[in-house]
């Protein structure tokens, strides 16, 4: 009777790393293709001009941007 419960112990046991093996690699295609699909709407976006972007209702990229307050030039001026 042991004997028995033994080996259904095992088989269980096997038929769980299976199991988890099949599970996990569907969570890295799932991942790979979500990340894949994620690239390639950013170098589709990256092509668009502002104008397109504002077509399609997607906010401007964000790029670098310099912002300069009126008056920072005379305030660096007296700075010196």
């Amino acid at each position: 009777m042991a004997h028995t419960e033994t080996r259904a112990d095992r088989s269980a046991s096997k038929r769980h790393l299976f199991g988890s093996s099949r599970k996990s690699v569907a969570l890295i295609i799932a991942a790979f293709r979500g990340w894949r699909r994620t690239v390639a709407e950013g170098r589709a976006l990256a092509d668009l001009t502002p104008d397109q972007l504002n077509d399609i209702g997607h906010p401007e990229a964000r790029r670098p941007a310099l912002d300069i307050k009126a008056g920072l030039i005379t305030n660096l001026m007296s700075m010196r």
